[in-house]
């Protein structure tokens, strides 16, 4: 469903190309993610290279305003952060480009390597320092999830809807909506989240570097929450091959280890519930596959905090 360049309108393409200063030559669409507009590699005419991501809210009508949040992050994050530039910014109240710095990186493999997951998980710990304090800018995480965060209560409005996903949370259901009333104290913290960290979201660069792009989802809260985020969509890929322990996996991540143990489980089970209960809902305007990835990512998350859970009470 993604869109090329030739698919946006005409005067803000050549808008965009008078800022740059130089006609596209040659384009190349890139794979992964769920934007239903422009995420493209653009060579240009005096041999520079840009990445391009443009949306209109006819394709669909949250995206634009993501694109303006991410442009928003880009202007504020803090220089150490290895992270793409934005160049330009054109937003003419329906289409929303962003010019951004072009990265020579490619995306972690999936399933997951283990050298990979180490690299990424050694760099988001090495990154964790810079990030914190948060620039004053960036919303707390209590704000921008409060109303996704919700799907164990949601859930016990109407617990038919859990039947898909097996017996054990439909007992638990009690339990696992008293964990995630807990979440918002339990993330608290004082570090700048990417808050969306998957294998198409992260580029590995021949140097060794880890790059974190797309950044609309940038919030502040404890340290470990990024790594806890990402770690339904890295079992879920891993699932086919035999699947990774989640528990060693989480003890690699320096943060993770002084994070409080009742704390992770409100967050892990505030996560779960929103991959569930969104998987349970209609698809989005243009983002075929979010539901299904969604209902992926659940179904793994519930099963490590069952395991968590489950080895908390033996």
């Amino acid at each position: 469903m993604r869109l090329l360049w030739q698919d946006v309108p005409t005067t803000a393409r050549d808008q965009v190309v008078a800022r740059l200063g130089a006609p596209v030559v040659a384009e190349r669409s890139q794979p992964g993610g769920f934007s239903p507009g422009v995420a493209s590699r653009l060579a240009l005419a005096d041999g520079r290279r840009v990445f391009v991501k443009a949306v209109s809210a006819g394709r669909n009508p949250v995206s634009p305003g993501m694109h303006r949040r991410e442009a928003a992050v880009l202007g504020y994050l803090p220089e150490p952060v290895p992270a793409p530039r934005l160049l330009h910014l054109l937003d003419d109240g329906d289409w929303v480009v962003l010019v951004i710095e072009d990265v020579e990186g490619t995306q972690p493999a999936l399933p997951w390597r283990t050298d990979q997951l180490r690299q990424v998980l050694t760099g988001l710990e090495r990154l964790a320092p810079a990030l914190t304090p948060a620039p004053p800018q960036a919303p707390p995480l209590q704000e921008t999830m409060k109303d996704d965060f919700t799907g164990w209560n949601a859930f016990a409005a109407d617990p038919s809807r859990l039947d898909r996903f097996g017996p054990w949370p439909v007992t638990e259901l009690d339990r696992l909506t008293a964990l995630e009333a807990r979440w918002p104290e339990a993330a608290r913290g004082d570090t700048l989240l990417h808050a969306d960290l998957r294998a198409d979201n992260l580029l590995l660069t021949p140097a060794g570097e880890v790059v974190l792009v797309d950044w609309p989802h940038a919030a502040v809260g404890a340290a470990w929450c990024d790594v806890l985020f990402m770690m339904p969509s890295v079992l879920a890929a891993a699932r086919p091959a035999g699947g990774l322990d989640p528990e060693t996996l989480w003890a690699e991540f320096g943060p993770a280890r002084s994070a409080a143990r009742d704390d992770v489980d409100a967050v892990l089970a505030a996560l779960t519930g929103y991959f569930l209960f969104h998987s349970t809902l209609p698809a989005p305007k243009n983002l075929t596959g979010l539901r299904e990835f969604q209902a992926e990512q659940g179904v793994a998350a519930l099963a490590w905090l069952r395991q968590r859970l489950e080895r908390a009470g033996a």
